[in-house]
């Protein structure tokens, strides 16, 4: 009695074969997800270190000013490394100047550093954009050579066929998936730095008001 063929084991396909069936538009593809995690993990570390902010920051500030001590309200911002000890700091070098001029000279540090908060995020942004776009448009190529191969072929497979169809559709799902990657990213940092953003307005608008109150002799 002859027992019943087994169906030959299924081929598997490892990770780096699908990269290598993708043709060379995985190339730029890669460099294309190496920057955006350098940029995601570099911006992180910074705005991360921007955010920290002693609780006791502008307590101690306050108590140097109210007490007329500026010298060391001064040293002690300029000790921090924060934008919020920064902003601070050019208040506190303003002082005795019109509150107008002191708000406006603040307000231009703030400016600078969201400036640098900000610095190659719009990279992440054009990756996010760009990457699902050029894996389509490799797609489309790799089906022009597989359709221009068989045109001169003269013949029709249809395993040859769904394979290079197949073969060609890892860029558009390796540029969908970097796109994401890289938006992701961005909404991430783009609301860390609206949260730093707003303890540097609450600190300059801590810091106007302090100097509201009267100093003691």
């Amino acid at each position: 009695m002859s027992s019943a063929p087994t169906p030959a084991a299924a081929k598997t396909i490892s990770f780096f074969d699908l990269l290598v069936m993708g043709g060379w538009p995985m190339i730029p593809l890669g460099a294309m997800l190496l920057l955006a995690i350098y940029i995601f993990v570099e911006r992180s570390i910074a705005v991360r270190h921007a955010s920290k902010i002693d609780e006791n920051f502008m307590s101690i500030v306050r108590d140097n000013i109210v007490n007329g001590n500026i010298k060391a309200a001064r040293s002690f911002a300029k000790n921090n490394t924060t934008p919020v000890a920064r902003i601070v700091d050019k208040g506190i070098q303003r002082i005795g100047k019109p509150i107008d001029a002191i708000e406006k000279s603040m307000d231009h540090v703030g400016q600078l550093e969201m400036y640098k908060l900000e610095k190659n995020l719009d990279i992440l942004s054009v990756v996010a954009k760009a990457a699902p776009i050029f894996g389509f448009v490799g797609t489309l190529l790799g089906l022009m050579q597989l359709f221009s191969s068989i045109h001169a072929a003269n013949e029709v497979e249809i395993g040859v066929i769904s394979q290079g169809i197949y073969t060609k559709l890892i860029t558009s799902i390796t540029g969908l998936i970097i796109g994401l990657l890289a938006y992701f990213g961005y909404s991430y940092l783009s609301v860390r730095i609206d949260k730093t953003a707003h303890k540097m307005e609450v600190a300059a608008a801590d810091f106007l008001d302090v100097l509201y109150e009267p100093v003691q002799k």
